[in-house]
């Protein structure tokens, strides 16, 4: 396994932003790993263990491991190293269903509040997401989609319902990121959407949400079948 580059204050970047920067990219390798399963259930994620693996410091694995106990892939026990979990199938349906709520609600409230600017924003966002198509890189399509619904959530105008959804949208990052690799969701996520765009810029709270619930519900169908496969 590639071992992960270490910033260093040095780089002129703050040490809690070192630590934080490495852990986010800890955390997707080991999502991975455990999404695909290199790390199966059960296996226990010992912290030095890792550090030496990845040639980093143990504070950014400590702090990848309580991400991923958030996510539900990893889970905590007192005294003694996390371990690998599994989320059964009911566990994700709930996941999914509380994301699909709450971006309906971001995205019906953006297509009446979001400003010109704003709108702009959104515009270029997805603009950014179909070069990336048409690259076909997944990884890059996962940061930018993220971005892409920051976007909506920011422009909802509700500073708790943007926090409530950005927090649910990180515990799935790892499930969501995973369905990009099923052959043809990158186009597909991308027309998406087009329809979910069209309807906030058009101003038409109804139909962004309707876009918003398909599209997530087919966010939750992709990684079924990825996992399935």
């Amino acid at each position: 396994m590639p071992k992960l580059q270490e910033l260093s204050d040095s780089d002129g970047v703050p040490g809690a932003v070192v630590a934080k920067t490495l852990a986010a990219r800890l955390r997707e390798q080991l999502a991975d790993d455990i999404v695909r399963g290199a790390l199966a259930p059960g296996v226990s994620l010992e912290e030095a263990e890792l550090a030496k693996r990845f040639d980093v410091s143990r504070t950014p694995v400590r702090e990848a491991i309580r991400l991923l106990v958030a996510s539900g892939l990893v889970e905590a026990r007192p005294h003694r190293s996390a371990v690998v979990a599994r989320a059964t199938e009911s566990q994700l349906a709930g996941m999914f269903e509380a994301l699909r709520e709450l971006e309906c609600l971001c995205a019906g409230f953006s297509a009446e509040r979001m400003t010109a600017p704003e709108k702009t924003e959104l515009k270029r966002a997805h603009a950014a997401l179909l070069r990336v198509v048409r690259a076909g890189d997944p990884q890059r399509y996962h940061e930018l989609n993220e971005q892409f619904h920051a976007v909506i959530y920011a422009g909802c105008h509700n500073d708790y319902l943007e926090r409530l959804t950005l927090e649910t949208r990180a515990r799935i990052a790892p499930f969501s990121r995973a369905q990009f690799r099923t052959l043809g969701r990158l186009a597909r996520s991308h027309a998406e959407h087009e329809a979910i765009v069209k309807a906030i810029i058009d101003g038409k709270a109804d139909r962004a949400a309707a876009a918003m619930k398909a599209h997530i519900g087919y966010v939750h169908d992709a990684y079924s079948t990825y996992r399935a496969g």
